[in-house]
């Protein structure tokens, strides 16, 4: 398995936090895996085949092959149907917002496919990546997608990037009234607003944080769990190195 990440442009690194790649054959690593929710949004194209999507009632269904995945509010049981071959964005946990044509919380737990989202753009975009041969051609046919779909930045309310830096900052350990007071916003506006941008509450940020801290001081390599951590678990079993992000 083969995994690297890529920095996204200045013009871009408010929203963006990274850009990726997983190339490998079917059997590398374990096939059914469970991902723990980070509090971050991706948009995945999967130019290689691709992969069920388990429910809560254990059936399963074949995830879109480009899309973006919702906030999680619960873990995610995934599995390759074939080879793997991933391009995705990483958003910040506020990210996606300006980029969203649906309201994040519609999102939350689902994988919406960029047809759906941006209509005959998403399947313009679909074609370029999957047809792209470098990962520069990838990124830059990403990066001018997202600018001409991107908003202005002040849609990002100040508000909720303090919330969102507190949070890490403490690493999940104050509770929402310690960070209304912190913000100096009301508690209930405070959750009403980050709900809204952010598709999570502050607590379940929180706790989603407080995971994740928990889960790298227990791997390998100190890093981090999202979304595709457990693909990115087979780089380090087969000898690869974890570039940190």
């Amino acid at each position: 398995m083969n995994y690297q990440t890529y920095a996204p442009s200045k013009a871009l690194d408010t929203f963006v936090k990274c850009y990726w790649t997983l190339d490998g054959d079917s059997d590398d690593g374990p096939k059914r895996q469970t991902i723990v929710p980070d509090g971050s949004m991706e948009m995945i194209f999967h130019y290689g085949d691709l992969y069920k999507q388990y429910l809560d009632d254990d059936t399963s269904i074949i995830q879109p092959r480009c899309f973006v995945i919702g906030q999680l509010t619960r873990p995610l049981e995934i599995e390759p149907t074939g080879a793997t071959g991933i391009f995705s964005v990483r958003f910040h946990p506020e990210g996606f917002l300006p980029f969203a044509t649906i309201p994040i919380k519609e999102m939350e737990n689902k994988a919406v496919s960029l047809k759906e989202l941006f209509g005959e753009k998403g399947e313009q975009i679909e074609q370029k990546i999957l047809c792209s041969t470098t990962i520069t051609d990838k990124i830059t046919f990403i990066e001018e997608f997202l600018l001409s779909h991107l908003a202005d930045a002040k849609t990002i309310n100040h508000i909720i990037r303090s919330t969102i830096e507190t949070i890490f900052t403490a690493n999940g350990q104050l509770s929402v009234h310690n960070l209304s007071d912190r913000i100096q916003i009301n508690r209930r506006q405070l959750e009403r607003q980050f709900s809204e941008t952010v598709g999570l509450s502050p607590k379940k940020l929180s706790k989603n944080n407080q995971a994740t801290i928990r889960t790298e001081n227990v791997t390998e390599q100190g890093f981090y769990e999202s979304y595709w951590t457990c693909l990115r678990r087979k780089v380090l079993r087969s000898g690869a190195l974890y570039q940190r992000l």
